[in-house]
């Protein structure tokens, strides 16, 4: 199919969003007082005729790695509908030296969405409900999107405040390549969970977290248990034979084949989504979930890395994850939801663990790994209901 040339390319981060911590013109969240009516995030995504990161952009605009522009038509797609939506938050500092990125293969400069702002980092966060209501925090797991709450948030708008939002290196997000400002360690993913909750958030909140970003989630809430109201995990890690990744999401940390297969939109998005449960993918959720990949090559190299670390390193965390949440020291209400027909993580031994835990299960039977994609409306409901029981409390 031809790539059709973009009428006016669209221009991801804009100076128009940037608003300077503890000044005068600071997003109204971050300064409101305590009782009076909250506000929602009042950053924009808008065009600032710069062409840093074009949308729909033709194959000579793109880095080098890029498969296509990313375009299937001349009509409104999916990835720009979803796009609008979002809104742009600046959080974390960007460490390193400032030197522009380069690709670890060739060593050439890479293009706009390689390379880190000169302060804080850009994440796309998608706000539906009422800022005076109580806030959820959707996380989405690896590798996925906020889009993958798409079917979940529109319940949860009805009594919640509820964000989604792209980690760094997935979705809309910002995705620097690896030695220059984010090298996606766990601890970095710690620490930069931190930092954005602390700018969207002034309040405590609750946190729904999926897969493999999960002992994240707990690293973060066990050093801040006063932050949160409930955590509910949804198909994570627990057991020692979840320390291991699945061959679909291991390939990626393969030397040579994993870089060529990180930069491979249908084996990155469509079969690492498809191969852990029942999910029948659509072709208009397809192109949002290949967008990232067609756009640059950005994505697949921070998936190649984002790999090799939690290879190395997710055993270390599950077991941390599991001391954690059996320590009698936790205080966080925490929820275990589990789609019974995840094809990575095996249930067995699951059960026993939360029984000896004494944290709640709610098995959803047609769901698999990823449980918001497989029954969204169905968890949205089921997320509702267990917030809502605090409420009443």
């Amino acid at each position: 199919m031809a790539i059709l040339q973009p009428k006016i390319p669209l221009s991801l981060y804009s100076h128009h969003f940037h608003f300077p911590l503890h000044s005068p013109t600071a997003a109204p969240f971050l300064c409101t007082p305590f009782k009076t009516p909250r506000k929602s995030l009042n950053l924009t995504c808008s065009s600032n005729g710069q062409d840093d990161y074009l949308i729909d952009a033709p194959v000579s605009a793109g880095d080098g790695f890029s498969f296509s522009g990313g375009k299937y038509s001349d009509g409104p797609s999916p990835s720009d509908e979803w796009f609008k939506q979002g809104k742009i938050v600046k959080a974390h500092p960007v460490s390193g030296s400032g030197d522009k990125a380069k690709d670890p293969i060739f060593g050439l400069k890479m293009g706009a969405a390689s390379q880190a702002s000169n302060d804080l980092f850009r994440w796309f966060c998608v706000e539906s409900g009422n800022a005076d209501n109580p806030t959820v925090i959707l996380i989405h797991g690896f590798p996925s999107q906020a889009y993958s709450y798409r079917k979940v948030l529109p319940t949860l708008s009805k009594n919640y405040h509820a964000i989604a939002f792209d980690w760094l290196g997935f979705g809309f997000s910002d995705k620097p390549q690896p030695r220059y400002g984010f090298d996606y360690t766990m601890d970095e993913f710690v620490a930069s969970l931190e930092s954005l909750i602390n700018e969207i958030a002034t309040e405590k909140v609750s946190l729904v977290v999926q897969g493999y970003f999960s002992p994240i989630a707990v690293k973060y809430a066990s050093n801040l248990q006063g932050k949160l109201n409930d955590l509910i995990l949804l198909n994570p890690p627990l057991t020692a034979t979840h320390a291991n990744l699945p061959s679909a999401l291991s390939i990626f940390s393969n030397f040579l084949l994993g870089e060529i297969f990180c930069q491979d939109p249908l084996r990155a998005s469509d079969k690492t989504l498809t191969s852990s449960g029942p999910y029948k993918m659509k072709e208009d959720d397809a192109m949002v979930y290949r967008r990232p990949y067609l756009t640059s090559g950005s994505a697949g190299f921070a998936l190649n890395v984002i790999s090799k670390t939690m290879k190395k390193d997710l055993k270390a965390y599950v077991e941390e994850t599991r001391k954690t949440l059996l320590d009698e020291n936790w205080k966080v209400k925490t929820t275990v939801c589990w789609g019974r027909r995840d094809r990575w993580l095996s249930y067995d031994g699951v059960e026993d663990f939360l029984n000896n835990s004494k944290h709640k299960l709610i098995e959803l039977p047609m769901a698999g790994h990823h449980v918001q994609e497989d029954c969204g409306e169905e968890l949205g409901e089921i997320i509702s209901g267990i917030l809502g029981r605090r409420s009443r409390i």
